[in-house]
């Protein structure tokens, strides 16, 4: 139904492929038992798409982001969930922009390889939230170690991750200081570090994300391990963040085309009063706004990964992207379970299942809200709302 108008439709194709040998059946056994996808991530490994933006002398294949969001929207659009894997092409912007040439030979080789995972993101506090600045774990330097001590929040993979890029307080928040200095990002082996001072503890949800909250009870990270300069961590992540709201803006857009095509295809099978459903415009009319408004997001990601990709930064435009994608698969889900009845409902038709996936993208990876403050005080000009 849908053409891609890139230039990645091998790229595409390929993972499609790949991806139809993981079908329904595969995701609603995960989904029942809340499980780690772990073939379906060893087989994307294996075919070198989780490796796609480390550069090729590091083993990868050097590619831009945009690669990375065709690979992840065409996971979705094929039923499956990247949210098992995604934060490998996300958090790895950090590593590579501002990591040491040490730390990037001793573990992208590996990672590109399959035989490490970078899945792990700890920012998030349960008294924080977004507010990033307010974030209360601290890393004290002694000797040639960082002191952790805090807790994370909604950290997900982290019990499927061998690292961690971990944001912490290096530098004591003092009055007139901006909230945002003083935060260093530190990269934790968390195969050193689990049960020396790293606690996990696994929060269910109402989809198979494994999430979880960490605990940092004086964990000790080798002085080697800090990415980039002490307190300037607030900007590194930055640059992360928006290859975080625009991958999955990309997922999202991935998610709506599933739904779409769904519902297209069960409209026209679907039968009720000697015809197809599909001929009644209350079916068709709401199957064609979604399509309308996943086209609108598509085209917003695509500003974005140009900006990205231009080296601008595209602030506004990631969080665009990720709010009108969120927006346009959350309102797509709406229609193909409307559309499907009472069937929308049930396990074996999958709708239910990737409803409860793509309603997360509301909330996470950064609120529709908080997306719309950002908009009006740094695009338009509106006094700060908090």
């Amino acid at each position: 139904m849908f053409q891609a108008t890139d230039d990645y439709s091998d790229i595409r194709d390929a993972v499609g492929k790949l991806c139809q040998r993981f079908p329904g059946e595969y995701w609603r056994a995960q989904d029942r038992e809340m499980a780690y996808p772990k073939e379906f991530v060893d087989a994307l490994t294996e075919a070198g798409w989780l490796s796609v933006l480390i550069p090729e002398e590091f083993g990868g294949a050097g590619l831009p982001l945009s690669v990375a969001a065709a690979v992840l929207e065409e996971i979705q659009r094929a039923g499956c969930n990247g949210g098992a894997c995604h934060a490998q092409m996300y958090t790895m912007g950090t590593l590579l922009r501002h990591g040491s040439q040490e730390q990037k030979h001793r573990y992208l080789p590996e990672i590109a390889a399959g035989a490490l995972r970078l899945q792990a993101f700890g920012v998030t506090e349960p008294t924080s939230g977004t507010d990033t600045g307010a974030l209360r774990t601290t890393a004290r330097l002694e000797g040639d170690h960082y002191i952790v001590k805090g807790q994370k929040i909604w950290t997900s993979r982290a019990e499927h991750s061998d690292l961690m890029l971990l944001l912490a307080r290096t530098t004591p928040l003092t009055e007139g200081m901006k909230k945002t200095d003083g935060l260093s990002v530190l990269l934790v082996d968390m195969r050193d570090a689990l049960g020396n001072g790293l606690t996990i503890r696994p929060i269910r949800t109402m989809m198979n994300h494994a999430t979880t909250e960490v605990f940092f009870d004086d964990l000790h990270i080798p002085a080697g391990n800090l990415v980039g300069e002490e307190g300037k961590g607030f900007r590194y992540i930055l640059s992360g963040m928006n290859a975080e709201r625009i991958l999955i803006a990309a997922e999202c857009v991935g998610d709506a085309k599933w739904f779409i095509e769904k519902a297209v295809n069960y409209a026209k099978e679907r039968h009720v009063f000697g015809r197809a459903i599909g001929q009644n415009q209350g079916i068709q009319f709401p199957i064609a706004k979604a399509y309308a408004n996943m086209r609108a997001a598509e085209l917003m990601v695509r500003e974005a990964l140009g900006l990205y990709e231009s080296g601008k930064n595209p602030g506004a435009e990631a969080n665009m992207a990720k709010m009108l994608a969120a927006d346009a698969s959350n309102e797509a889900a709406n229609v193909c379970i409307q559309t499907h009845g009472g069937f929308g409902f049930a396990e074996e038709y999958d709708v239910e299942r990737k409803f409860r996936e793509t309603r997360l993208y509301q909330v996470a990876p950064i609120s529709t809200n908080l997306i719309l403050s950002f908009l009006a005080e740094h695009v338009l000009g509106l006094p700060r709302s908090y």
